[in-house]
């Protein structure tokens, strides 16, 4: 080993809390891989503490301080400092590397006592291999360095089925990481993505966005409700389209207004929603028809239109017409196949994203479940008649998951679609895409059937306590790690990956950048 690239040596410690002692004129950081040459293998090690070393008493360094500050004597110092003060890193193994054929498997020694560490190159991740059908997240981190050479992919089909979570605070790359995502979705027809985007940023209707990938128009369909741009469809969605269950785990009805809801669509089936709303309360209280009285109270009947005006934004003019206010949902003809069109985009392994930005909570949620029931039971279907490995993999990808896979929602009201698919929807290759600032109000049960988690900065000790508990690695010492995760910076734990991958994501706008540049050129990168 070149003595110039050593950073530090093995002086003592446990297995998974290794010390070592930093190379004088070396600056280790929080998140550096290193690596320790054995026989035939190599460990792959990261630094998770800092402190400082000293071959002084702390009452002899306070003194010394004392001089420095107190006296002005500035040139005041150690006999040869390095050897006196120094660093102290614990790292922990995170992965033993057989240079014979690059397996990878998870370390059960230690390294040698006084053995000498490097930091970590491109050269030694020549285990990373992009195989068929992955998607790209991001480059290879140690601490903020970033080693381009070595790209991450993950294996699209397991990834998706599997569920991913993905948790940060504001202001720490969510969005950046979803779209870097989805951009590589867009590459193949291999995985079918519902996206509700609330923020309708993903498009790029303003800017860059998956609009400019160079397969956007075939594998790509943007429903918006205002000024569909060129080539997109205008979002809406025929109120024929809702039944009573969609509102489950969804909305907070009482049980006797659900029993109105059902008597309702039972009376008047597909066109429940519209009867309901023209019917008058007051007319059938002072009717005398008792049969009609004794069906529901008046009270209830009221709430129920009440909740439905302000969940749909409906109105019901004098023509006795219902009209949606954002114009997403239709009462005469329009939309009355969006939600089959919707469905069978991804089932053919496109994206379809959904501005659902006009659209209170809960009525994107209500949209997203008429479409994600549909989709999950035509993937059961395909189980049912041996057709489910034909598929593509499906994804639901929404944003403040806890709205509806949360704690308090999931003991309050019935299960809705978001958590059936959570629980049971890997069965039939169909997945969420959570994307949360609040992973810990997630029950545990939820939050270990997500697979891989795509870790961005926390600042709160409770969601990174949450995360480090249900992650597929052990990270019991990354609490420091998480925190000081920068913008764009990130930790993937996965069991799809062979340890927790620190990475950087980089800036969506420069994928899209060198995508450009690339097909100008006709240049094809080589993996």
């Amino acid at each position: 080993m070149d003595e110039i690239s050593i950073v530090g040596q093995v002086v003592g410690g446990s297995f998974g809390d290794i010390v070592i002692r930093q190379k004088s004129g070396t600056n280790l950081e929080i998140g550096d891989l290193m690596v320790s040459e054995e026989n035939g293998s190599f460990l792959i090690l990261q630094v998770f503490a800092l402190e400082y070393g000293s071959q002084i008493q702390d009452k002899m360094q306070q003194m010394m301080s004392g001089v420095n500050l107190e006296q002005g004597i500035v040139d005041a110092n150690f006999y040869e400092p390095e050897f006196v003060n120094y660093v102290l890193a614990r790292i922990k193994p995170l992965a033993r590397v057989y240079k014979e054929n690059n397996d990878v498997k998870i370390p059960k020694s230690l390294p040698s006592f006084f053995n000498k560490l490097r930091l970590i190159s491109k050269d030694d991740l020549k285990f990373l291999q992009k195989e068929k059908d992955s998607i790209f997240v991001g480059y290879i981190r140690s601490g903020s360095k970033i080693i381009k050479e070595a790209e991450v992919w993950l294996p699209a089909e397991d990834v998706f089925s599997h569920h991913v979570l993905i948790p940060a605070t504001t202001g720490r790359g969510k969005s950046n990481l979803v779209k870097t995502i989805l951009w590589h979705v867009l590459d193949t027809n291999k995985v079918g993505a519902l996206v509700l985007d609330a923020h309708d940023e993903y498009f790029g209707r303003n800017g860059v966005g998956l609009k400019d990938h160079p397969r956007a128009k075939e594998n790509m369909v943007y429903y918006t409700p205002s000024n569909p741009p060129v080539g997109a469809n205008r979002l809406t969605i025929n109120l024929q389209s809702i039944r009573p269950e969609h509102f489950e785990g969804i909305v907070d009805f009482s049980d006797p207004q659900f029993q109105a809801i059902r008597t309702a669509h039972r009376q008047h089936r597909a066109n429940w929603i519209r009867e309901l709303m023209i019917t008058n309360v007051a007319s059938i209280e002072n009717s005398g028809d008792t049969r009609r009285q004794g069906e529901f109270a008046v009270g209830t009947m009221m709430v129920v239109q009440r909740k439905l005006r302000l969940i749909l934004s409906l109105e019901v003019d004098e023509e006795q017409v219902i009209v949606s206010r954002h114009e997403v949902f239709d009462s005469t003809t329009k939309g009355l196949n969006t939600v089959d069109d919707i469905v069978r985009d991804i089932e053919q392994g496109k994206v379809v994203v959904l501005d659902t930005s006009r659209l209170g909570d809960e009525a994107e949620l209500l949209v997203g479940n008429i479409i994600a029931s549909k989709l999950l039971q035509k993937y059961k279907d395909a189980k049912a008649s041996g057709e489910l490995d034909r598929k593509p993999v499906a994804t639901i990808v929404i944003e403040e998951a806890p709205r509806v896979i949360g704690v308090d929602v999931l003991t309050s009201r019935n299960d809705n679609i978001y958590s059936t698919i959570a629980k049971e929807g890997r069965k039939f290759k169909v997945g969420l895409t959570a994307i949360t600032q609040l992973s810990s109000v997630i029950p545990k049960t939820i939050l270990a059937n997500m697979n891989t988690k795509i870790i961005l900065g926390n600042e709160m000790k409770q969601e990174r306590e949450a995360i480090i508990a249900s992650a597929s690695q052990d990270l019991s010492e990354d609490d420091k790690n998480i925190a000081s995760l920068d913008k764009g910076e990130a930790i993937i734990t996965s069991i799809f990956v062979p340890f927790a991958m620190p990475i950087k994501v980089p800036l969506f706008e420069d994928i899209v950048k060198n995508r450009k540049s690339t097909a100008s050129t006709g240049k094809t990168k080589v993996f």
